[in-house]
């Protein structure tokens, strides 16, 4: 504001007759600091040397220029100052014009009445105290604004917890001009062993060490014991100390501290609350911080889990399938996550009797993969039986065991379940909401292969007897269903995940704009039909997978060949 030392407004008069000068002097020297200039000229220099009025009085009619050209000289550079034009005439056009332009608060006419003009300039004076004071306002909040979201921004770029705590450390001593900032974090109410210091010069170690805030140090203790923000004076070091709690929630995250030297600018009251508001955010990312910390934790101990998890459900899906005399089996698993709830069962009878299981949990992820494991497990029961029950009465005895908590968690299982006996060559299998497993003859597509076949259209036998899947229903009822399993057939049986699968359209494949289809059972029959002998599961799910960068469900795939 322009103020002398004592408070006065500074006042400028500027007029080429000396008597008029001399006049408006001593109408105003009681109230203003008076800076008196005999034209234009001249003035336009002492406001260079001694910078913004808070009133200007110009006579119109001067020999350099007229008063709105002088006036109108002032506007860029003090847009706050009020000008007030004196003309002995009526210069109409000019004043209007100037008047417009806001580089006229009014004009008096020669010869004023001084009480009546005092009453303007004291209006001036008001307006000019208003508009500064409201400008210094919008100044400031600008300022406070911009300032607040450097440091935010700062602050917020990293999310790791200790690069965090030195990012605010640095950025709160360098942004508030601070001689040293220091940051110190508590851990279960209590100031922890760990402190982050920036200092404005480079301190030796014994000097960051005195400095360091202790929980016997009393302004700590204030801190600690009032969660406010408090002010001292460090006699020894001869600082001014800023201590305030970074709380967000009500939980106390740590102390912050801010220094400043006595001999340079004690902090202000603008100062400290812009450090409080800016503190608020810097405990806000903190605690996010923190969380995230948490988070990334508790992340790396599930997967290490899973990881166990994961080894746990290969073990029970068998990886070394057994060698059969005069049969081949296959079987692939490959979970959409670490673990899931598809599973296959390949069991050996000591009577003979080849056990064959395709099941798939609704849902993904561990809860899946517990009833997997649970399914597994009250299957693996039923068939070491001396004499197992019929495929649908061991489907029964599945969901007699499971209903209850498959209900309750609102979750099923699909599944097939056959029974091939090599003596008699039947196959007995029962159906629980699952895919259609699928039988072929490989002599029937070498011979399409080759060009031997009958020329008609190719079709799998599509095993279509089935019941509901288990864990709809308390009491599970479905038949069986039988056929021949002879030699050079094949049986398929697989999960939605392989059915589900996308692979580009064949109808335009060849565009530029390759779309993808869902496979589906029709889509698979395809890719057997064109698959080389004899079959490998590994080199067919291949396939189907190269298609799909992003593994939506889990892909399960079993098969027994007899030669």
């Amino acid at each position: 504001m322009a103020e002398d030392t004592d408070g006065k407004l500074k006042l400028m008069v500027v007029d080429d007759e000396p008597d008029n000068l001399a006049l408006l002097y001593r109408t105003f020297r009681r109230e203003f600091d008076v800076v008196k200039a005999e034209s234009a000229i001249a003035a336009l220099e002492i406001l260079e040397q001694q910078g913004e009025m808070a009133i200007i009085i110009s006579d119109q009619r001067m020999p350099e220029m007229l008063g709105t050209e002088f006036l109108s000289k002032t506007v860029d550079r003090f847009p706050d100052t009020i000008r007030i034009v004196l003309t002995g005439y009526t210069d109409v056009e000019d004043l209007v014009e100037a008047i417009n332009a806001g580089k006229v608060f009014k004009y008096i006419t020669k010869p004023w009445v001084p009480d009546q003009l005092k009453v303007v300039v004291q209006q001036a004076a008001d307006t000019y105290k208003v508009v500064k004071h409201r400008t210094d306002e919008l100044r400031r909040a600008l300022q406070r604004e911009s300032l607040f979201n450097e440091i935010t921004t700062a602050i917020r770029e990293s999310l790791d917890y200790e690069s965090m705590l030195t990012t605010i450390a640095a950025t709160f001593g360098k942004t508030f001009a601070a001689s040293q900032c220091i940051l110190h974090p508590l851990e279960d109410g209590q100031l922890g062993p760990t402190v982050f210091h920036y200092s404005a010069a480079e301190p030796a170690p014994d000097e960051i060490n005195a400095s360091l805030p202790t929980p016997t140090n009393p302004l700590t203790q204030q801190v600690l014991t009032s969660r406010q923000l408090e002010l001292a004076q460090l006699t020894t070091s001869e600082q001014h100390r800023l201590a305030l709690p970074l709380i967000c929630q009500q939980d106390f995250l740590a102390i912050l501290l801010l220094d400043r030297a006595i001999a340079t600018n004690q902090w202000t009251t603008e100062d400290i609350q812009l450090i409080t508001g800016v503190a608020e955010q810097a405990a806000l990312a903190i605690s996010q911080a923190k969380l995230y910390q948490r988070i990334q934790k508790q992340t790396e101990q599930m997967r290490a889990e899973l990881e166990v998890a994961r080894q746990i459900q290969g073990n029970l899906l068998r990886q070394s399938l057994p060698e059969l005399d005069g049969m081949k089996v296959q079987a692939c698993c490959y979970p959409a996550r670490e673990v899931g709830g598809d599973f296959f069962e390949v069991y050996t009878h000591p009577q003979g009797d080849i056990w064959l299981a395709v099941g798939d949990v609704s849902g993904k992820g561990v809860p899946a993969a517990l009833f997997m494991a649970s399914a597994i497990s009250v299957l693996r029961r039923e068939l070491s039986q001396e004499t197992p029950p019929e495929p649908h009465l061991v489907m029964q005895n599945l969901n007699h065991s499971l209903a209850d908590d498959l209900i309750s968690a609102n979750c099923f299982i699909t599944m097939v379940l056959a029974r091939y006996r090599p003596d008699t060559q039947q196959l007995v299998y029962a159906n629980a909401g699952h895919i259609y497993p699928l039988v072929w003859s490989r002599e029937a597509i070498v011979a399409q292969q080759t060009g031997q076949g009958t020329g008609a259209t190719l079709e799998p036998n599509y095993l279509k007897v089935r019941g509901i899947p288990l864990g709809i229903l308390p009491n599970w009822k479905a038949a069986s269903g039988s056929l021949d399993l002879k030699s050079g057939e094949v049986l398929l049986l697989t999960s939605d995940g392989i059915t589900e699968a996308t692979v580009p359209s064949s109808e335009t494949a060849t565009s530029a704009a390759t779309s993808s289809v869902m496979l589906q059972q029709a889509g698979l029959w395809q890719l057997l039909l064109h698959q080389q002998h004899p079959l490998d599961l590994s080199h067919l799910l291949a396939q189907i997978r190269a298609h799909n960068t992003i593994q939506e469900d889990d892909q399960t795939i079993l098969s027994l060949e007899v030669l």
